[in-house]
């Protein structure tokens, strides 16, 4: 009991959305890049070193083009190019929000982030967790006491001051 291997970390390892390149439709739409005919390039890096790259191309308001490269279990190159609806809904105040379609057969769930793969598609389709979800509860503890000493002293790390 309480030996190596014995934590719930151990043994739920199951892949999380950190892990991934993600496509955020929010940011695009703050920086006003989703206007018909609009063709920008998202790339990814690591320590400074371009690890991958994404071409959109916006053909109307309710649809873009993905095209990109990726590599195969075999370690062979395929390129791929499919489109990607868009959905856009009334906000409260004014003004409207736009979400992807989730590409992946048989999906179509309306979200804000995609996340890379073979395809680009939604975290419930790549079964992606949040890397919360399988901290300890001390971990868990520890990362929420950290934040609150943030937000209290403006540093990382919480600690006790006597008055």
């Amino acid at each position: 009991m309480g030996g190596l291997g014995s934590g719930r970390s151990y043994w739920n390892c199951k892949t999380t959305l950190e892990d991934y390149e993600a496509l955020d439709i929010r940011l695009w739409h703050s920086k006003k890049l989703l206007a018909p005919g609009n063709e920008f390039t998202c790339t990814w890096s690591r320590r400074g070193e371009k690890i991958a790259a994404i071409q959109v191309l916006v053909k109307a308001r309710n649809a873009i083009l993905l095209s990109y490269r990726h590599r195969d279990a075999q370690h062979n190159w395929t390129d791929n190019n499919y489109p990607v609806q868009i959905a856009w809904s009334q906000c409260n105040y004014g003004g409207t929000r736009p979400w992807f379609l989730c590409p992946a057969i048989g999906c179509k769930r309306r979200v804000a982030v995609l996340y890379g793969g073979k395809i680009f598609a939604c975290r419930h389709c790549h079964k992606l967790d949040y890397k919360s979800q399988s901290e300890s509860a001390s971990t868990r503890a520890t990362r929420r006491a950290d934040k609150l000493g943030k937000n209290l002293t403006g540093s990382q790390g919480f600690s006790m001051v006597r008055v």
